[in-house]
Order: structure tokens, then C-alpha cells, then sequence
């Protein structure tokens, strides 16, 4: 194979837009530069450049590069994804309002307790959903917070900021402009009804994900409990 250096941008650009299309995964700038040889290798500064060209290309296309947390993806577009989903046979998880409200607690207020979470939303929070966030590795514990019973104090993940498209928690919305939970996560796709319903069904034991019917997810890099994962913020 020709040195990188012999070939022209194009090439360097069709290589690179074909390696992530290629994965489930985003790659960062090392991930990418490993599928060159060392004598053939790009520099992270001409990596960039074709990664911005990319992006540039796909302006007006339906699909868009975007950098998350762990590095950069090939996806659908915001815009069209509801025309796509139509293609899905299976419809996603839904997610109750106070599965939601939780996880938004944590993004905004972390590193945050359990109780704290229950003081602010005026009812209790089940086990379940924070086995459930735990489970999809959106949450983690990043410590214990020092007092008598030292409860744990929850934070977000690397696979948090990647699912949502955010490359930090600085790119999550301000609280001001939220005015519903659903405009979190568009989809998350939420049954309507008031947050007073939706706290009362929580109280009577509603399940906190409904029926599996084929939860078309992206795939997201396993998390660890007790280190801290490269590329996070932290917020206090």
C-alpha cells in the first residue's frame, strides 16, 4: 500500500468514512489512526482535517458525522430519523417519567445521593430504576459521600454522553430550556400524561421500562463502578 503522504485527501477521507461506517462503535483519533500501518500512518492533524471535510460533505445529507464522547460516529440524521424508524419493526423501550427524571438529576446535579434525588422529587426512588440506569450503564457510582451510612453518590458515563450525542456534559441543554422531560430525549419516545399521573403510577409500582419488543440500541463501551473513565466531566 502507497504511504499515506502519496495519496490525496480524497483517498484519506473515503478510508476514514469507510472505516466508520464500518462499526457499531465511535472511534477516537487513536482507534482511527490504528487501521494504518505505521510507515503509511496520518498525523491526528490530517486525520482532522478529512474528519472535518467529512462532516462538511454530509451538510446536506441524511446522515451525519458526529463527535460523542468516545470519539466519532456515523449516524442518522435527527431530522429523519422519524421517517427511518418506520423501517424498524420493532418499536424501542419506553421509559417512565421517573426513570427520566431520575437520570436528568443525575446529568444536572451530580455527583448526587439517592436521597438527595428523593428530596427534590418530593416521592421515593425505587431500587429498580437505578438498577435499570446501572444496567444500561448510563450511571455509575463515583463514590460515597461522607456522613453516617455513607450512601453512594451517582454520576453519569462515557455511554451516557455517547447514547445522548454529547461529547461532554457541557453540551447537555441548559435546565431553562427544557420545558418536558420529553425534550431530553426525543426518543425515548414517553407516554403522555401529567408528571402528577406519572408520580402516583410510580408510587402504585408501575414498571419503570415496558415490554422489550426488540430495543434497537446503539452499542455502548462497558463502564467501571469504581474508576473513572477517560473523556468524562463531572459535574458538582
Amino acid at each position: 500500500m502507497a504511504r499515506i503522504g502519496d495519496t490525496t485527501r480524497t483517498s484519506l477521507k473515503s478510508l476514514l468514512e469507510g472505516v466508520l461506517m464500518a462499526t457499531d462503535e465511535p472511534l477516537n483519533m487513536a482507534a482511527l489512526a490504528s487501521v494504518f500501518g505505521e510507515e503509511e500512518r496520518p498525523s491526528n492533524a490530517e486525520i482532522g482535517t478529512a474528519l472535518s471535510e467529512l462532516q462538511e460533505d454530509y451538510a446536506d445529507r441524511g446522515i451525519e458525522l458526529k463527535e460523542v464522547a468516545s470519539g466519532f460516529r456515523i449516524q442518522v440524521r435527527e431530522e429523519v430519523n422519524p421517517w427511518v424508524a418506520r423501517l424498524w419493526e420493532e418499536r424501542p423501550q419506553r421509559y417512565s417519567r421517573a426513570l427520566l427524571e431520575t437520570l436528568s438529576l443525575i446529568a444536572y446535579r451530580q455527583p448526587i445521593t439517592r436521597g438527595d434525588i428523593e428530596e427534590v422529587r418530593g416521592v421515593s426512588v425505587r431500587s429498580s430504576i437505578i438498577r435499570t440506569l446501572q444496567e444500561r450503564e448510563w450511571i455509575r457510582v463515583v463514590g460515597h459521600r461522607d456522613v453516617p451510612g455513607k450512601p453512594a453518590l451517582f454520576g453519569t458515563t462515557k455511554a451516557f454522553l455517547d447514547y445522548f450525542g454529547l461529547s461532554n456534559l457541557d453540551d447537555l441543554p441548559s435546565l431553562a430550556e427544557i420545558k418536558d422531560m420529553e425534550n431530553l430525549e426525543p426518543e425515548l419516545d414517553l407516554e403522555g400524561g401529567s408528571a402528577t399521573e406519572d408520580k402516583a403510577a410510580s408510587e402504585k409500582g408501575a414498571p419503570d421500562v415496558e415490554e422489550n419488543r426488540g430495543d434497537r440500541e446503539p452499542v455502548v463501551p462497558q463502564s467501571s463502578e469504581s474508576e473513572p473513565e477517560d473523556g468524562e466531566s463531572t459535574r458538582t
